[in-house]
C-alpha cells in the first residue's frame, strides 16, 4: 500500500490552508492545517477505505478496536452538517501540523497564492497519508495533509462568500489617477 494517496474529487468546506488554526472547542489546542472534504455519493473512495484498513491492521492486527474512530462521515450524521450538499455526501478532514504548511496548485498546477481563489464549495483533490492514532482512550485512523490541487470553480457553499471574480464582469478599464484627482479639483 502507498503511503500517500490522491483522492477523488471533492468540494471543500472550511478551508484552511494558509494559516494554521487552533479547533474551535479547544483555542488553546495545537494549530493546524485543514480542509473538510465532501465526496458526492458517486465518489470512488475504496482506496480511502483500504488505505485505513491496512493502517489499522499494522497498528492493532487482528485485535481493531470496536470503538475505533473513522475519518469517513455522511454528512447527515454530522453535529454541524455542510449546507449545500445532500445527506448521503462522505464528509473526511484532512489536516497536517503547524510546521507542515500542504502545498496548495490550481489545475494547471501553479501555486496559489491569491487566498480568495480556496473557498467552500470549490472543488479540490488533496495528497493525504493515512494514519493510526491511540491517545488519551481515543482510537482512530486519519489522514495527514500533504498537498491540495484546486480542479474547478462552483457555487460558494454555506455561508462563504463568493470570490469578487466571480461576481462582476469587467467594466472597462480603471479611470487614470491624473484624471480621478481633476474630478475634486
Amino acid at each position: 500500500m502507498a503511503d500517500k494517496l490522491i483522492t477523488p474529487e471533492f468540494r471543500a468546506a472550511y478551508a484552511g490552508l494558509f494559516r494554521a488554526t487552533a479547533p474551535k472547542e479547544n483555542p488553546n489546542g495545537a494549530k493546524k492545517y485543514s480542509i473538510r472534504a465532501a465526496f458526492p455519493p458517486e465518489a470512488d473512495i475504496k482506496d480511502l477505505k483500504a488505505a485505513c484498513a491496512q493502517v489499522a491492521a499494522d497498528k492493532w492486527g487482528k485485535n481493531v478496536p470496536k470503538t475505533m474512530r473513522s475519518p469517513f462521515r455522511f454528512n447527515e450524521e454530522l453535529d454541524n452538517p455542510i449546507p449545500g450538499i445532500g445527506g448521503d455526501w462522505v464528509v473526511m478532514t484532512f489536516s497536517a501540523n503547524e510546521d507542515r504548511r500542504p502545498g496548495v496548485v490550481d489545475a494547471t498546477v501553479q501555486d496559489i497564492i491569491d487566498e480568495s481563489e480556496v473557498y467552500s464549495g470549490a472543488w479540490f483533490r488533496a495528497q493525504v497519508r493515512p494514519y493510526a492514532y491511540d491517545q488519551a482512550g481515543n482510537k482512530g485512523i486519519a489522514f495527514g495533509l500533504e498537498n491540495v490541487q484546486k480542479t474547478r470553480d462552483d457555487d460558494a457553499l454555506g455561508s462563504g462568500r463568493i470570490p469578487a471574480s466571480k461576481v462582476f464582469e469587467s467594466f472597462g478599464s480603471p479611470i487614470a489617477a491624473s484624471s480621478a484627482g481633476a474630478l475634486f479639483d
